[in-house]
């Protein structure tokens, strides 16, 4: 067998900035995570064995002042940095820098008409309902903005106001231009029309690995793709990645191999097995998942 891991899968650049910054701050005494680092198990145990310890917003509102929180990658609204300012608590801010540039532009925008009483605008978020980023997000403007998954939610939106649409940076870029035409197309059956601005705010590090994963997944029989259960973004790639190649595979762990080895055991000589996975897969877990398979032949 041949076995490849895709040289563009693993973590995006704000989730490396963010683990190297929990390693980092490790190093100098206890440390506290809000909510999971990254959306995949395998990486979060590692770091708890380093000492990080995962906590939620009610422990927030218990720590002892003077504890220290990181922030992960996917930003947090502003409510949280005031919590942490009442309790005296030490901010490690690992927001992504992408992450915290759209923050923002969008509460800039909300800050500008909020006080637009004639005609109250609508701030729109093209993103997953309750996704941690999306959180943080709605928080700029005081959590006033409508939050909308596709164009069949579009009855959420009134067409008779102006309309800023935003997007969460890890959606797809043609499912934005998609609401964006919707909404166009909405407007201009109106008797009058009202402003629509639109911002292209998806990171193009993530959007471009739909192409490069799925010409991955192409050049191989067959394809492994790693990736936490809870992780969105796996969800969403593990789909494109099926779309190019239906022998693909749905792994979390390497421990989830055992009952898969049939697939490549009783192939021909020469199967070419390709390992990838989301923004959120650590590379040590692809290449465990790697040795495994190679322990079959």
């Amino acid at each position: 067998m041949l076995i490849t891991i895709d040289s563009n899968s693993g973590f995006c650049f704000g989730v490396t900035r963010a683990i190297k910054a929990s390693e980092s701050e490790l190093q100098n005494g206890a440390l506290y995570c809000l909510g999971d680092i990254v959306h995949n198990g395998q990486e979060v145990a590692r770091l708890e064995q380093m000492g990080l310890q995962t906590i939620d917003y009610d422990d927030l509102r218990t720590l002892p002042s003077h504890s220290r929180v990181l922030l992960r990658a996917h930003g947090e609204p502003p409510s949280t940095y005031w919590i942490a300012q009442q309790r005296g608590i030490e901010i490690i801010d690992a927001t992504c820098p992408v992450v915290k540039k759209l923050q923002d532009r969008i509460r800039a925008c909300y800050e500008q008409h909020k006080n637009d009483e004639s005609l109250p605008p609508q701030i729109v978020i093209y993103g997953k309902p309750g996704h941690a980023e999306v959180i943080g997000l709605q928080g700029q403007t005081n959590n006033t903005a409508i939050v909308i998954e596709n164009t069949e939610q579009l009855d959420l939106l009134d067409f008779t106001r102006p309309i800023y649409l935003f997007s969460q940076t890890t959606k797809s870029v043609e499912g934005f231009q998609e609401l964006v035409n919707a909404i166009q197309s909405a407007i201009s059956h109106q008797p009058s029309a009202v402003s629509f601005e639109y911002h292209d705010t998806i990171c193009r590090n993530v959007a471009n690995r739909v192409a490069q994963l799925q010409a991955f997944a192409r050049s191989n029989d067959l394809v492994i793709f790693v990736g936490g259960s809870k992780s969105s973004n796996a969800k969403v790639l593990y789909q494109h990645c099926l779309e190019a190649n239906p022998n693909t595979l749905f792994v979390s762990s390497a421990d989830e191999l055992n009952n898969l080895t049939t697939k490549w055991s009783n192939s021909e000589a020469g199967l070419r097995i390709g390992i990838c996975g989301a923004t959120s897969t650590p590379l040590w877990l692809m290449e465990k998942v790697k040795e495994e398979i190679e322990k079959t032949q």
